[in-house]
């Protein structure tokens, strides 16, 4: 159906005399590809490189937050973790929950320290991936 869509393009734009040379036939394939959702090939002799694979791997980013409380499982071992984060944080909730997968992660972390945490949604679940105590981020103050 892409090589009628173009033959029927290439044949309006002869009878409006739109005779160009190679920018007319330019569009004309590149109508005719996009009709017929073709998709662009590499050369023969290229390898395919995945992109993730390839990019350099990104420093985490801490978000900064409060503990305001740790939940803990029978056995003692923490499973969630309720953070208060900086209004700066960018995220739709001031206070939001993580699993804790590795309880030795909030080992030595009271309830109300200022840690900084970096975390990922994993099954479904906000997880926490890393967490440390810093000092407590003042109002108006810049804390790196």
């Amino acid at each position: 159906m892409g090589v009628l869509m173009t033959q029927a393009f290439a044949s309006l734009l002869a009878r409006k005399g739109l005779r160009s040379g190679r920018l007319v036939i330019a569009l004309v394939l590149a109508a005719g590809c996009a009709v017929a959702g073709a998709q662009p090939v590499a050369p023969a002799g290229a390898a395919s490189v995945d992109v993730k694979a390839a990019a350099p791997a990104a420093p985490p980013v801490y978000t900064r937050a409060r503990v305001v409380s740790v939940e803990a499982d029978a056995g003692g071992n923490t499973t969630h973790v309720r953070l208060k984060l900086l209004p700066r944080a960018k995220l739709p909730f001031t206070t939001q929950t993580f699993r804790v997968v590795n309880p030795a992660l909030m080992h030595g972390i009271p309830q109300g320290a200022w840690v900084q945490f970096t975390a990922r949604h994993i099954d479904g679940e906000n997880t926490l991936t890393s967490i440390r105590a810093t000092a407590e981020c003042k109002r108006f103050e810049r804390c790196d």
